[in-house]
């Protein structure tokens, strides 16, 4: 999916005005070029963009996932790449993809824009597939951080709250 200057523009409007009515800080600043996702960092809890720079809007949800995952005590905490510096968070990964397709559906970014196929170690369309199938991997963590509701029936995740109590 090509994303255009305008299309750009509009993709962080939403994606920004969900995360900031959910509590997840965002703002637009300086970010060095060397980070884990290009033009993307998470500092003290808050993510920080350069939308100059920045190719592929829905890595913002991801990042946002990590932070909403994340205990409250430690969402402060939180800076630069959260899975380097913190072994203890490799598992929370599942949990982070699923929270933020989660997220995208629910303020309509489209799933290329999330899992998109320059990103994800080559797996973008693997995890597109499991998700629209119905395969929600991180499902358990979801609930058991007290996220989503118990699956029924292989029905879609509810969301109780966007945010790890």
């Amino acid at each position: 999916m090509e994303i255009t200057a305008e299309s750009k523009t509009a993709l962080l409007g939403k994606i920004t005005r969900f995360l900031h009515e959910i509590g997840i800080e965002t703002r637009e600043g300086e970010v060095p070029e060397n980070t884990f996702l290009s033009a993307i960092l998470i500092k003290n809890g808050v993510i920080v963009y350069n939308s100059e720079h920045l190719q592929f809007p829905g890595d913002l949800l991801h990042e946002a996932g990590h932070v909403a995952v994340s205990l409250p005590a430690e969402r402060p905490l939180l800076s630069n790449n959260v899975l380097e510096l913190d072994q203890n968070k490799q598992g929370e990964e599942m949990a982070v993809l699923l929270w933020s397709w989660l997220a995208a559906r629910h303020i309509g970014i489209p799933d290329e824009v999330l899992f998109h196929d320059e990103g994800y170690k080559g797996e973008a369309a693997w995890l597109r597939e499991q998700f629209q199938g119905g395969h929600y991997l991180g499902a358990p963590l979801l609930q058991w951080m007290g996220i989503i509701e118990p699956l029924q029936n292989d029905n879609m995740p509810r969301v109780k709250s966007w945010l790890r109590v």
